[in-house]
């Protein structure tokens, strides 16, 4: 099985198995946004819902 590139770009695998992301919608228009809000986005890794854990490792066989 070939691993989706755009996938693997966007994800990484931790060491326990979980799935990482990135946020979406912080790369830039950031200057119109509260100080408070721009704070609490600056942890912008998620781990990946367990609803979409299975198709997220289907996109990355060998990661």
């Amino acid at each position: 099985m070939k691993t989706r590139k755009a996938a693997a770009k966007r994800m990484t695998l931790t060491a326990s198995g979980k799935i990482k992301r990135r946020k979406c919608g912080l790369t830039h228009l950031q200057s119109k946004r509260s100080s408070r809000t721009q704070d609490r986005n600056n942890d912008a890794s998620q781990s990946v819902a367990k609803s979409d854990y299975r198709a997220a490792r289907r996109m990355m066989p060998h990661a």
